[in-house]
């Protein structure tokens, strides 16, 4: 039982992708609706590290692909993480890793919680403008790389901005709180 996950950890992940659930209802409708589950991603790995940010994620994953609506506008199952925006969904991932490896290998000064999440938000576009032009082709017709930059990432930049910006002061704010063992 020496690699068990502690009971605190699972809590944790569980407390993380509920969340990320709740943070994705808060919605405005768009082509990639406007949520706050990209800060609740940034947030929830940043305070809780690698790992458990992982589980968090994975967990939201999971509920929503099985079918629970813990995705923007309450929606759940397979067919929402394959659609045109499941790739943005996939991308929180991405930036749970990146997010996670950054604090857990250079702790949790401002500067690395914004530089890790502002990459970790970039990859999550990256992953899902590419996941977003390769379903609407094959779905809808051609759509150029252009048209989906417009559509699906000019838009967020600046509230991805904000959310970044928040979730690392109440990182900064809440980490010592939480009582983790960990860099600062």
């Amino acid at each position: 039982m020496k690699n068990a996950t502690p009971v605190r950890e699972l809590a944790f992940a569980a407390m993380g992708a509920a969340l990320i659930a709740v943070c994705s209802w808060l919605s405005i409708p768009a082509a990639v609706p406007f949520t706050l589950q990209t800060f609740a991603v940034c947030l929830v790995t940043a305070l809780f590290g690698l790992r458990c940010g992982l589980w968090s994620v994975g967990l939201y994953l999971l509920l929503g692909a099985v079918g629970a609506p813990v995705f923007s506008g309450f929606k759940g199952g397979v067919a929402a993480l394959l659609g045109t925006t499941g790739g943005y969904l996939v991308g929180f991932l991405f930036t749970a890793l990146i997010v996670g490896f950054a604090v857990e290998k250079l702790g949790r000064r401002l500067w690395v919680l914004v530089f890790s999440m502002a990459l970790g938000i970039l990859a999550c576009y990256a992953f899902g403008t590419a996941w977003f032009v390769w379903v609407y082709t094959r779905h809808t017709g051609p759509i150029g790389v252009g048209a989906a930059l417009a559509w699906c990432v000019l838009p967020y930049l600046l509230p991805d901005a904000v959310k970044i910006a928040l979730a690392a002061v109440l990182t900064g704010r809440l980490y010592p709180i939480l009582g983790r063992e960990g860099k600062q």
